[in-house]
């Protein structure tokens, strides 16, 4: 693993990638079916997203470190943030810096992403 002290974020991108594969593959393993919500946020929709409350500005969305999976298991939606807790805990086990949307002060558990600059 790079050091995460001189990774560039250009590295955490990938490493973040190298990770969502494996979180992915645990989800599989687990028995769900996956799609992918939003990956990649434009800064004028974070912008968007933030005057309307839905979103923040700084969303790491923006900088590829975030990403929000979508639960299915014998063809129903999972929509609820326990629905996630297992694949939570085991996303925060991949790193030391490794956040999941569970555990925000407004949870929103299908949200997987690595730190950056200070940002969850």
């Amino acid at each position: 693993m790079v050091s995460q002290v001189s990774e560039t974020l250009r590295e955490k991108q990938s490493r973040f990638v190298r990770d969502v594969v494996k979180l992915l593959d645990h989800a599989h393993k687990l028995g769900y079916d996956l799609t992918f919500g939003e990956t990649y946020r434009t800064p004028e929709q974070a912008e968007i997203n933030a005057r309307r409350g839905t979103g923040i500005r700084m969303s790491l969305h923006t900088q590829r470190l975030a990403i929000d999976i979508n639960l299915f298991r014998a063809g129903v939606y999972l929509d609820m943030t326990d629905h996630h807790k297992g694949l939570g805990t085991f996303w925060k086990s991949l790193g030391p810096d490794h956040r999941w949307g569970g555990d925000f002060r407004k949870p929103d558990g299908n949200h997987y992403s690595i730190e950056h600059g200070g940002r969850s």
